[in-house]
Protein backbone atom coordinates (compact mmCIF):
# COMPACT_ATOMS: atom_id res chain seq x y z
CA UNK A 1 0.00 0.00 0.00
CA UNK A 2 2.62 2.43 1.08
CA UNK A 3 4.78 1.44 -2.18
CA UNK A 4 1.18 2.40 -4.54
CA UNK A 5 0.78 5.81 -2.42
CA UNK A 6 4.56 6.36 -3.32
CA UNK A 7 3.98 5.55 -6.91
CA UNK A 8 0.71 7.84 -7.23
CA UNK A 9 2.56 10.58 -5.56
CA UNK A 10 5.82 10.47 -7.87
CA UNK A 11 3.13 10.81 -10.83
CA UNK A 12 1.07 13.07 -10.02
CA UNK A 13 4.19 14.93 -9.47
CA UNK A 14 5.26 14.53 -13.04
CA UNK A 15 2.96 15.78 -14.35
CA UNK A 16 3.06 19.65 -12.68
CA UNK A 17 6.28 19.60 -13.79
CA UNK A 18 7.50 20.25 -17.84
CA UNK A 19 9.55 18.15 -19.92
CA UNK A 20 13.15 19.48 -21.01
CA UNK A 21 12.49 22.20 -23.44
CA UNK A 22 9.45 23.45 -22.41
CA UNK A 23 8.84 27.29 -23.45
CA UNK A 24 6.99 29.71 -21.53
CA UNK A 25 3.73 29.94 -22.73
CA UNK A 26 3.97 26.59 -24.18
CA UNK A 27 -0.24 24.71 -23.57
CA UNK A 28 -1.05 21.26 -22.49
CA UNK A 29 -4.46 19.11 -22.13
CA UNK A 30 -4.28 18.85 -18.49
CA UNK A 31 -5.34 15.61 -17.49
CA UNK A 32 -8.86 16.93 -16.93
CA UNK A 33 -9.00 17.96 -19.92
CA UNK A 34 -8.56 21.83 -19.79
CA UNK A 35 -6.06 23.87 -21.49
CA UNK A 36 -2.93 24.71 -18.85
CA UNK A 37 -0.14 26.95 -20.14
CA UNK A 38 3.56 26.79 -18.58
CA UNK A 39 4.63 29.94 -16.61
CA UNK A 40 8.29 29.53 -17.00
CA UNK A 41 9.31 32.16 -13.95
CA UNK A 42 7.15 29.92 -11.39
CA UNK A 43 8.33 26.90 -12.99
CA UNK A 44 4.19 25.83 -13.65
CA UNK A 45 1.21 24.94 -15.11
CA UNK A 46 -1.43 27.32 -14.56
CA UNK A 47 -4.55 28.46 -16.66
CA UNK A 48 -4.51 30.25 -19.59
CA UNK A 49 -5.84 33.52 -18.02
CA UNK A 50 -3.54 33.20 -14.89
CA UNK A 51 -0.99 33.11 -17.33
CA UNK A 52 -2.06 36.71 -18.79
CA UNK A 53 -2.26 37.78 -15.28
CA UNK A 54 1.03 36.82 -14.42
CA UNK A 55 2.72 38.09 -17.66
CA UNK A 56 0.91 41.40 -16.69
CA UNK A 57 1.83 41.09 -13.30
CA UNK A 58 5.51 40.74 -14.49
CA UNK A 59 5.45 44.05 -16.32
CA UNK A 60 3.96 46.12 -13.29
CA UNK A 61 0.14 45.23 -13.73
CA UNK A 62 -2.50 45.58 -16.62
CA UNK A 63 -2.01 49.41 -18.00
CA UNK A 64 -5.52 50.07 -19.05
CA UNK A 65 -7.91 47.05 -16.34
CA UNK A 66 -10.07 44.90 -17.89
CA UNK A 67 -13.45 46.45 -19.62
CA UNK A 68 -15.73 46.01 -22.78
CA UNK A 69 -14.62 49.05 -24.20
CA UNK A 70 -11.11 50.26 -25.44
CA UNK A 71 -9.50 52.96 -23.73
CA UNK A 72 -8.82 56.15 -25.57
CA UNK A 73 -6.75 55.70 -28.65
CA UNK A 74 -4.94 58.49 -27.93
CA UNK A 75 -3.61 57.87 -24.14
CA UNK A 76 -2.52 54.36 -25.38
CA UNK A 77 1.09 54.18 -25.40
CA UNK A 78 2.95 51.35 -26.89
CA UNK A 79 3.14 48.00 -24.88
CA UNK A 80 0.38 48.87 -22.69
CA UNK A 81 -1.86 46.02 -21.79
CA UNK A 82 -6.05 45.83 -21.33
CA UNK A 83 -7.87 42.36 -20.83
CA UNK A 84 -10.78 42.88 -23.32
CA UNK A 85 -13.89 41.50 -21.91
CA UNK A 86 -16.52 40.38 -24.73
CA UNK A 87 -19.68 37.84 -24.59
CA UNK A 88 -17.08 35.24 -25.28
CA UNK A 89 -14.84 35.75 -22.19
CA UNK A 90 -11.91 37.24 -22.03
CA UNK A 91 -8.29 38.33 -23.86
CA UNK A 92 -5.31 40.14 -23.15
CA UNK A 93 -4.32 42.41 -25.59
CA UNK A 94 -0.85 44.75 -26.18
CA UNK A 95 -0.48 47.64 -27.84
CA UNK A 96 1.62 47.28 -30.62
CA UNK A 97 3.17 49.41 -33.38
CA UNK A 98 -0.14 52.04 -33.65
CA UNK A 99 -2.84 49.51 -32.80
CA UNK A 100 -4.33 46.95 -30.23
CA UNK A 101 -3.65 42.81 -31.04
CA UNK A 102 -4.00 39.80 -29.11
CA UNK A 103 -1.14 39.73 -26.64
CA UNK A 104 -0.18 36.07 -27.94
CA UNK A 105 0.29 37.45 -31.91
CA UNK A 106 2.76 39.40 -30.53
CA UNK A 107 4.23 37.78 -27.82
CA UNK A 108 4.60 34.35 -29.88
CA UNK A 109 3.27 31.75 -27.32
CA UNK A 110 1.36 29.12 -28.13
CA UNK A 111 -1.14 29.43 -31.02
CA UNK A 112 -3.79 27.79 -28.79
CA UNK A 113 -4.04 31.06 -26.32
CA UNK A 114 -6.14 32.48 -29.79
CA UNK A 115 -8.47 30.12 -28.97
CA UNK A 116 -9.12 30.82 -25.12
CA UNK A 117 -11.72 33.17 -23.83
CA UNK A 118 -12.88 35.99 -26.57
CA UNK A 119 -9.84 35.77 -28.15
CA UNK A 120 -11.43 34.17 -31.34
CA UNK A 121 -13.42 36.47 -31.58
CA UNK A 122 -11.47 40.05 -30.43
CA UNK A 123 -11.61 41.30 -34.21
CA UNK A 124 -15.03 40.51 -35.27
Amino acid sequence: MKRLLVVLLLLTAAGAVAQPGTKNGEMRRAPQGALEAWHEPSQQWVTPQDFWRRYAEGRGGLTWGQGSEYPPYEEVEETDTFLVELESGTCLMLFWHTRWRRANDVRRWDERFNEVGGCPDVFK
